[in-house]
């Protein structure tokens, strides 16, 4: 990577499943995507749930000793839809500032395989980089070609010119966690 700066991460932000999906090999890359994270001393914000993807990116990362910090909304605490956080915990009100927070706290952002939320989450940050909110990389971890059908849609809406080609290049893609960490450095 001669002559290419280099962005400093210090903490990425991660979205993913609240379930684990039906391929073990999501559960597998989310494990090893918290430890690639903690072998290059990268802390981690997330959703805040020690249960199936988030739980195995945060038990992965905790275990390696670097930080964890789960943002969770009080409604998901209240009426138990996530676990115990692995972790450093902040407490919101609203989604929205959970998003504004994890947005504010971190140096990038990963997408894995997930959901409405995921996506939810996932839109928000582009959305957000477009209007020019932040400058922060955003990436989604391709696994088993799980985002092919998103890209396709994507690179779509772009031939229909509702997204130019400068807005598309805010989303980056790659199908090992190496490839999308160097990407989201790079940016």
């Amino acid at each position: 990577m001669e002559g290419v700066s280099v962005r400093k991460i210090k903490k990425i932000c991660v979205f993913c499943g609240e379930n684990s999906g039906k391929d073990v090999t999501f559960v597998n890359a989310a494990f090893h995507l918290g430890e690639v994270l903690s072998k290059i001393k990268i802390d981690l914000v997330y959703g805040g749930d020690r249960l199936r993807l988030m739980g195995c990116v945060s038990t992965a990362v905790a275990q390696h000793q670097r930080q964890v910090l789960g943002i969770i909304p009080s409604a998901f605490t209240e009426n138990n839809l996530v676990g115990e956080t692995c972790g450093k915990e902040i407490k919101v009100a609203t989604m929205h500032e959970r998003l504004l927070i994890m947005m504010e706290l971190s140096d990038a952002f990963i997408a894995l395989p997930g959901g409405f939320g995921t996506l939810e989450e996932l839109f928000q940050m582009i959305s957000w980089a477009q209007l020019n909110i932040h400058n922060r990389p955003i990436g989604v971890l391709n696994i088993n070609g799980f985002f092919n059908g998103l890209l396709s849609f994507i690179d779509h809406v772009v031939e229909q010119k509702f997204i130019t080609q400068r807005a598309r290049k805010i989303l980056i893609s790659a199908t090992t966690t190496d490839e999308l960490v160097d990407k989201l450095q790079a940016f």
